[in-house]
């Protein structure tokens, strides 16, 4: 019975990255030996068990064989007479098929540490093709190690492709999409995921909606960079720079969606395309069943986002429908993350990434005011049920138009 630490733990470390997770291979023992050893078993689809002391995972040594579609179409065996490299070539890319012994002793049959030296993601084997996930783990990899040098392999590429145009990735639930989706988008640099999908042709069959965008023209005096698709990297971009939580990312992918659906005569106009994304983005946050705050903000951000860059110019009415649309009084933290997506958006823009963005404070300002009225005094005036409800409308108003005078001097 030998022990390794493998995967993600032996990567980083020779990274140079801290080890937050480590994952640990058994060889050369049976479930009953493990069992005997007071090891603690969890699920059944193959052998993973907890150690008695730390609660770590160890697995059995292992290999696998298609079975069906998707990411669980599969059968496991193990077994002791299972060697380590027969369990590391199971895996989906070099880097992360190597081991290592208590010693510190190296075990790299697939050249990982050569391909980490090279700043290359490459599949292990031929077998990296059955499994559709893969596909969005390496996109992933590739924006967690973007900022490394890392490039995916011309010929890994060219098997995610195949993956994509094989109807497999139609298998993957939406509970794994989205895990595997979530966890890229808070990588440093989300956008090389997106990129990388589209570059193999996956991200037209996973997000239709936002592939469409590239190759639909802006405004040049607006959008420098012309291409919706290219503003919608550079917005994530800007995101993971900025360390903005999952839903302002999510919000940022999802902003624009509308401007897929202009006619190419109205180019490169988008009337009204706050309005018309709506369904879109409706449509894949239910896809990949996003988390309530996401699909919120998401909905939030693609109506209301222009009316956040123009805010300076929005009348009194219009700055509290704005407010009470978000319910700024109970949830404040949901104003914020729009108007941190909305920023995100307005430095997403080529030779803009750097510019000031006054309608932050101006919004915060805004909300500050409104929230300000005080219903008590009105309660004392005898205002009830609906009454009440529009003396404080107005209220609010009247102090919205006393922050605007007061903001323009």
């Amino acid at each position: 019975m030998q022990i390794y630490k493998v995967g993600g733990a032996v990567r980083d470390r020779l990274l140079g990255k801290p080890v937050t997770d480590i994952d640990w291979v058994v060889v050369g023992a049976s479930s009953e030996e493990m069992l005997a050893k007071g090891y603690r078993p969890v699920g059944a689809d193959f052998p993973v068990f907890l150690h008695p002391e730390s609660g770590e995972e160890y697995a059995l040594a292992r290999t696998e064989r298609k079975s069906g579609r998707g990411y669980g179409g599969f059968t496991f065996h193990a077994s002791p007479e299972i060697t380590l490299e027969e369990d590391l070539i199971r895996r989906d890319l070099t880097i992360n098929a190597m081991a290592e012994d208590d010693q510190g002793q190296l075990t790299d049959p697939y050249h990982g540490q050569r391909d980490l030296e090279a700043r290359i993601l490459r599949h292990v084997s031929p077998a990296f093709a059955e499994d559709p996930l893969r596909v969005l783990r390496v996109a992933r990899f590739a924006a967690r190690y973007a900022g490394l040098g890392f490039t995916v392999a011309p010929e890994t590429l060219e098997l995610m492709r195949q993956l994509s145009e094989s109807g497999e990735l139609e298998a993957l639930t939406a509970e794994r999409s989205w895990k595997e989706i979530s966890r890229a988008l808070m990588e440093n640099q989300p956008q090389v995921f997106i990129q990388v999908l589209r570059d193999c042709d996956a991200l037209k069959v996973l997000m239709p909606e936002v592939d469409a965008l590239f190759g639909v023209p802006q405004p040049e005096a607006h959008h420098p960079e012309i291409d919706s698709g290219l503003h919608t990297l550079s917005v994530l971009e800007q995101a993971g720079a900025h360390k903005q939580p999952l839903t302002v990312r999510w919000a940022c992918l999802l902003h624009d969606l509308g401007k897929g659906l202009t006619p190419e005569s109205e180019w490169p106009r988008h009337i009204a395309h706050e309005h018309k994304g709506l369904k879109l983005i409706k449509a894949v946050n239910e896809r990949f069943k996003a988390p309530r705050d996401c699909q919120e903000l998401a909905l939030l951000v693609g109506e209301y986002h222009t009316h956040c860059h123009r805010a300076l110019e929005l009348k009194a009415s219009t700055l509290l429908e704005l407010l009470q649309s978000f319910d700024v009084y109970r949830r404040p933290q949901r104003f914020e993350e729009f108007i941190a997506a909305c920023e995100m958006d307005a430095r997403g823009r080529k030779g803009l990434e750097q510019r000031s963005y006054p309608q932050a404070d101006y919004l915060r300002g805004a909300a500050t005011a409104a929230r300000g009225v005080a219903v008590q005094p009105l309660l004392e005036q005898g205002f009830k049920g609906p009454e009440l409800g529009e003396a404080i409308k107005r209220e609010r108003l009247k102090a919205l138009k006393a922050y605007k005078e007061t903001a323009s001097t």
